[in-house]
């Protein structure tokens, strides 16, 4: 008899391996940042994320179909992002220079949430990593898109008049200013 396909989310789900995690922490990423847009649209810096946001969606499940299938993440993919990375820092970076609570404007705590995802997604790749090769890109590309996420949500908040919160660490002390 053959299977009814309404009663597989995946079909893959059963397998052994941390592929399957992997793939699964990058859908969640992906659905995380499509959630991200219907805050976005009402300024002009909005806009510019949202627009980048279009092209970042994609790559993400290109990042994850590129570990079961064909590496679909280019260097021209990376060095794109990178680009994003550099432009957002330019305008955030007197906000950044110390550790903030993710917090702020509804697209920007959406953004830290997929800044979260993207580390997940990093830290299952590495998982998967230790079973079979694993492409360097997209360790590259996962990394910097939890970077560029942050930039993101900084960014926002700046441009939405919402201040960042500072954390002071009681873990991690600040070393002084001799020691640095």
């Amino acid at each position: 008899m053959k299977k009814d396909m309404r009663y597989s989310c995946y079909p893959f789900m059963r397998e052994k391996s941390c592929l399957v995690d992997y793939e699964i922490r990058t859908d969640c990423l992906t659905t995380r940042v499509g959630e991200v847009f219907p805050a976005l649209a009402d300024s002009e810096a909005e806009r510019i994320v949202l627009e980048d946001l279009r092209i970042i969606q994609p790559n993400v499940y290109h990042a994850n179909g590129s570990v079961r299938g064909k590496l679909a993440i280019t260097e021209e993919d990376l060095q794109w992002l990178s680009d994003r990375y550099d432009f957002y820092v330019a305008y955030v970076q007197q906000e950044i220079q110390q550790f903030v609570l993710p917090q702020g404007t509804e697209a920007a705590s959406r953004l830290h949430s997929c800044r979260s995802e993207a580390k997940k997604s990093y830290r299952a790749l590495h998982k998967v990593s230790e079973e079979r090769v694993v492409p360097e890109i997209l360790f590259d590309y996962l990394g910097l898109l939890a970077n560029v996420f942050f930039v993101m949500a900084v960014y926002l908040n700046k441009h939405g008049h919402h201040s960042e919160i500072i954390f002071e660490s009681k873990s991690y002390p600040k070393r002084k200013k001799a020691e640095q």
